[in-house]
């Protein structure tokens, strides 16, 4: 399943790599740390993806930037990995199209559960649990 990261720490952009690429069928073909470069990646015709993984708090701009830009015509699934999933956070982020949040301290496990069902074809929209 070919995915593209959002996120702004690369210490943790190397760890959920690693993790998601060894445990799960992802295969990230791209990533960036602001909102900006995440948007030219997405716009880009050149460029495919199946599942996007937003942060909230990038160097520039904003996950939720990301989320309102692509809409209903980006990536078939996206949802939003932070340290800040808060109930009006995950509230926000649905309005503006996630399919989940994840909370980063507290909810890797699912995410990388989420990643197997969705590309195994488990998991055909939303889920109730974030």
């Amino acid at each position: 399943m070919k995915t593209f990261i959002v996120e702004d720490n690369p210490i943790i952009l190397e760890r959920l790599v690693s993790t998601l690429q060894e445990l799960t069928p992802v295969q990230v073909v791209g990533s960036a740390a602001d909102e900006s470069h995440a948007l030219a990646w997405l716009d880009d015709p050149g460029h495919d993806c199946e599942l996007l993984i937003v942060d909230i708090f990038l160097k520039s701009g904003s996950g939720l930037g990301v989320l309102r830009r692509t809409g209903n015509h980006g990536p078939g699934r996206r949802v939003v990995l932070t340290n800040y999933a808060t109930p009006d956070i995950r509230e926000t982020c649905r309005a503006l199209g996630a399919d989940r949040v994840f909370d980063k301290s507290s909810e890797l496990e699912e995410l990388i559960a989420y990643c197997e069902r969705v590309a195994d074809g488990r998991d055909s929209g939303p889920g109730a649990l974030s």
